[in-house]
């Protein structure tokens, strides 16, 4: 079975879990690792919206929850997210990150004996341009592929909350 660890920042769509599951004929075992919102990221999250023309998103960055009140949306996306993979046929477990999200990258990469990382992750032009996005930077921490996709945006498919 191929293992691949995915790292999340909003709930899987289904055209999103097509993919991931369509890049390699073995059967497929995922580990999930669903990153909440975080209060230090919204100037960046803001000048990402304008700079791809999102102007409408950039207005109401504020308006989204971000910390300890992000965890819950984050928590009910993660189990949106396990489903639809069980539904296509694979394993998959998960958990939302606390803390450091490359550090526990690293160690369960290390505990699952995984094959793979993939990053699926809305574009992040500022992070991207300096190579601080999380593909980026865990080239350097993890010792298998790490394969950085962007997520499809399907607002309507999972409802927030």
């Amino acid at each position: 079975m191929f293992t691949s660890v995915l790292m999340i920042e909003q709930p899987l769509s289904a055209e999103d879990v097509d993919f991931v599951t369509s890049l390699h004929d073995d059967e497929m075992s995922f580990v999930v690792l669903m990153q909440p919102r975080g209060a230090e990221d919204r100037l960046l999250r803001a000048i990402d919206d304008v700079a791809l023309g999102e102007l409408e998103q950039a207005v109401h960055e504020a308006d989204e929850p971000e910390g300890e009140q992000a965890r819950r949306p984050a928590a009910l996306a993660l189990e949106h997210s396990l489903r639809l993979l069980r539904d296509a046929g694979c394993e998959a477990v998960g958990q939302t990150v606390d803390g450091h999200p490359l550090d526990l990258l690293r160690s369960v990469v290390d505990q699952t004996h995984a094959d793979e990382v993939i990053v699926l992750t809305a574009p992040h032009l500022v992070e991207e341009f300096f190579h601080r996005d999380w593909a980026s930077r865990a080239r350097h921490k993890v010792g298998v592929p790490v394969l950085k996709l962007y997520a499809h945006n399907d607002e309507d498919a999972f409802p927030q909350g």
